[in-house]
C-alpha cells in the first residue's frame, strides 16, 4: 500500500547531549533505506528552561506522489517522539505532540531538573510518579528506560541511548544496520557509542509499555 504522508519523528533533547547528532545519525539511515528526509531544529532556552527541538519527517525514494513536507511538529500528528529526560516528555504532551492514537513515546526516566526545581526554596521537585503516569495515559505506546545510566555505563553520550531507543520503538521502517553503519561512519567515539546504542536497545524492548 501507497503510504499517503510521510513518518514523523520528533526527537527533544537538551544542551550538549548530542540532539543534533541523533538528527545527522537518522538522516543518514534514513537515505540509506532509500527515503526522503527532511530535517529542522528550534533551539531551546538556555540553562535549562527548555529542549531543543529536532523534528523529521520520511516519506519513500520511490514512491509514485512525491510529498509536501512540514517544517514543524503538528499537535496529534507525531509518530514517534524521543525524550532525553522525563520533563521533557511531559513537555511534549502539553505541547500536544504526544496522542494516545498515533505515538509511540519514548523517553528516559531519569531526571535533569529544571531551574525552577533548583531555585526553589523548599522541595521544589516535580513529582517523578504523576510525570510517569501523564505520559503513560497519553501516548499509544511507552518505552521509558534510563538512557543517562546506559550512557554512563558505557562511557558513551545520551545521544547513542536515543538512537537505540528510536530503533528499538519499531516505527520506523529502516534496518537496525543502518543505525550501526551511522555510527561507524561518524568516526566519533564508534566503540563506545555502539555499546551504549545496543544496550539501548536491549532496554527499550524490555520497557515497551502499551496503555
Amino acid at each position: 500500500m501507497e503510504m499517503k504522508r510521510p513518518i514523523t519523528l520528533t526527537i527533544a533533547a537538551l544542551g550538549g547531549q548530542g540532539g543534533g547528532v541523533v538528527q545527522e545519525w537518522m538522516v543518514s539511515i534514513a537515505r540509506k533505506s532509500g527515503y526522503h528526509v527532511q530535517a529542522t531544529s528550534v533551539p531551546g532556552v538556555a540553562q535549562r528552561t527548555g529542549a531543543t527541538i529536532y523534528y523529521m519527517e520520511f516519506f519513500p525514494a520511490d514512491a509514485e506522489k512525491k510529498p509536501v513536507m512540514a517544517l514543524m511538529p503538528v499537535a496529534e500528528n507525531c509518530d514517534l517522539v524521543i525524550a532525553s529526560e522525563l520533563v521533557e516528555a511531559a513537555r511534549m504532551v502539553q505541547r500536544g505532540l504526544v496522542s494516545s492514537d498515533r505515538t509511540t513515546l519514548v523517553t528516559s526516566s531519569h531526571r535533569s531538573y529544571t531551574i525552577d526545581e533548583k531555585s526553589h526554596l523548599a522541595d521544589g521537585r516535580a513529582d517523578t510518579v504523576e510525570l510517569t503516569d501523564l505520559v503513560y495515559d497519553s501516548a499509544k505506546k511507552l518505552v521509558m528506560f534510563d538512557m543517562e545510566a546506559i550512557a554512563e555505563a558505557h562511557d558513551s553520550v545520551i545521544s547513542a541511548a536515543m538512537l537505540g531507543g528510536i530503533c528499538a520503538a519499531g516505527v520506523l521502517p529502516f534496518p537496525e544496520e543502518f543505525y550501526e553503519t551511522a555510527i561507524r561512519e561518524s568516526g566519533r567515539g564508534v566503540d563506545a557509542s555502539l555499546a551504549a546504542f545496543f544496550a539501548a536497545i536491549q532496554a527499550a524492548q524490555n520497557a515497551q509499555l502499551e496503555p
